[in-house]
Formats: structure tokens, sequence, C-alpha cells
């Protein structure tokens, strides 16, 4: 018998591992654009589920934003079939809020949990590599956005409402996923949008990391992904102290929430500027940038009597010995 494709094996492996932590009987999405990354995920899927007793269906979003858009979703759902898996699509209207690709991620991203509720399913895998974990990094870099943007994507998050969001391939190369489409006679399509430059993620793919590596040497997009888990697990011990701290530290106050502001000013700087932030959100569904909430942190740390500071959707003021964010 010929040999397994090792592309074949190492993304069967990552499927499998990444399916194993889920109930036997439930049901995965597949989200499907039809790409090399997506269609080597569904692939590995349909042939790693239902050795585990779980079922697999592929999702695959129209965003309409590409003449013959519809063509290329339908192609997407026909390979999805052809592989055993339950195929659907879906069409979704893109705003314009955050930009085009903002606002394209978060049409798909509801259209995929619906989806999900649709059919019972308990998780969506996505097919994001560490190439794409790489760019998320080197971008949150040059745009300065904290430890936050530097953890990348996770693994397997769950939201809200319970549903696990699982990217099996975030350890595997992008080149393997092509290897694996090629061994399998899979036909990939293209997405232009990956080679328009006018896009920040294709620079840094096709300039930024590139220059990188022949300055700096290979392994610069595995480093980039080692950086990303290391400050993931970092954030996860601080979440657990955060969450500690502020049950005793907030209180419920009048249209808002407040902290203790002697409390917040024992804290160090970063756990400090964390549970600020952890607060602000929470209450208000709002994020603050490092200045505000270092404006927030001189309530505690540098008061002189300092008026209220404005923020997204509430301020904050010194008010006795807390610090009282209050809705505006």
């Amino acid at each position: 018998m010929p040999s397994l494709s090792p592309a074949i094996a190492e993304i069967r492996l990552a499927v499998r591992s990444a399916l194993a932590e889920l109930p036997e009987g439930s049901t995965v999405v597949v989200a499907l654009s039809g790409g090399a990354d997506s269609l080597a995920l569904a692939a590995a899927t349909g042939f790693e589920a239902p050795k585990l007793g779980l079922g697999a269906e592929t999702v695959t979003i129209d965003h309409g934003l590409q003449d013959g858009s519809d063509a290329v979703a339908a192609r997407a759902a026909q390979a999805a079939e052809t592989l055993g898996l339950g195929a659907r699509v879906t069409r979704v209207d893109v705003g314009a809020d955050g930009g085009p690709e903002a606002a394209a991620r978060d049409a798909r991203y509801r259209a995929l949990a619906d989806a999900a509720r649709d059919v019972g399913a308990v998780g969506v895998l996505l097919g994001h590599t560490l190439d794409d974990q790489a760019e998320t990094v080197m971008l949150g870099l040059a745009r300065g956005s904290g430890a936050t943007s530097l953890q990348g994507m996770a693994p397997t998050r769950t939201d809200d409402d319970g549903l696990r969001w699982i990217r099996p391939l975030l350890g595997v190369r992008r080149a393997t996923t092509r290897a694996f489409c090629a061994a399998s006679a899979l036909d990939v399509w293209d997405d232009p949008h990956n080679s328009d430059d006018r896009f920040a993620r294709v620079r840094v793919r096709d300039r930024v990391l590139p220059v990188l590596e022949a300055e700096l040497g290979p392994g610069i997009a595995e480093a980039l992904a080692r950086t990303a888990e290391q400050l993931r697990e970092d954030a996860e011990a601080f979440d657990d102290m955060i969450h500690e701290t502020i049950e005793d530290i907030v209180e419920h106050a009048e249209a808002g929430i407040s902290v203790s502001a002697a409390a917040l000013a024992a804290n160090p700087a970063a756990l400090r500027n964390r549970i600020i932030r952890l607060v602000v959100d929470s209450e208000f569904g709002v994020s603050l940038t490092r200045l505000q909430t270092l404006e927030v942190a001189r309530l505690a740390t540098g008061w002189t009597g300092q008026g209220p500071i404005d923020l997204p959707a509430c301020s904050a003021a010194r008010i006795g010995g807390r610090i009282v964010f209050t809705a505006r």
C-alpha cells in the first residue's frame, strides 16, 4: 500500500486531537471557504469525526463582496458533499463598521454561530494556521496593541452561549494545507483578497515576514506563534488573579460600578490596568485604550483633585476613596 502523505497525516492528527475533547454524539460545523486551509480542515474532519462518533457539517459564507462569489460558495459546498459532509451556503450582508475586513469578519462569525445553533453543534472549526497566527502577532506589534493583541488567536474559545470556537490547525504551516489538498486531489480556490496589498495582513504576509526570514534566518513565524502562546499563558494567570481581586474591591454604584482607589494603587501596574479595563468592559461593553486606562489609573495613584474623565460609554471620577464609573 502507498504510504500516507506526511501533510495528510499531520493535519489529520491535529484535527483528531482537537475533536477528541468533544463529547461523543455531538456535532461540529466546519467553516469552509474553499481555500486550502479550510478545505484541508474539512477533509480531515470528514475523515476523523465519524471515527470519534461525531457528526460534522460545513457552512460556507458568501459575503457577496466579489463577482461570482455565489459560484465559489456553491463549489465549496459541492466539495464538502463529495467529502461526505453535510453542506450549506449562507449569504450575509456586510456592513461598513470598522472597515471592510472587520465588517466581513463580524458578519461571518454571526452567521457561523447561527448555523451552529440551527444544527445543534457544540463547536465551530476554523481553518487558521500557524502562518495566520504569526501575521496576527506581527500586526499587533506594529499597532502597539499590547499583550492582549499579541496573544493572537486561541486554539479554543468558548463564547457566552457555550459555543466552542476551535482552531485545530494553529500549529500547522500554510504550506502543509496546500500539500494536503494536492495529495488529496482537492481543487483549491485562491481568494483574490489574499493577494491584494491594500490589506495590511497581505503586506505582512508577502513583504514583512519574508524580509525578516531573509535577514534574521528561518523560524520567524514559529517564534511569533510561540510568543502568542506564552502571552496567553501569562494572561490566563493574570485573569485568575484579577477575578479574585475584583471580588474584594469592586462594588455596584448608582448607574455604574466603583473600585477601591487604595486597592488599585496597591497593585502592580500590570494588574491595576487590567482590572480597570476589565471592569469597564464588563460593565459597559467598551474597550479602553492604554492612554485612557492610564488616565483612570492616575485617579488612584496620582490624584490631585482632578475632575471626571470622559470614556467611551461612561465617565470615571474619584469620589472619596473610590473610583466611580458612571454610564453616560
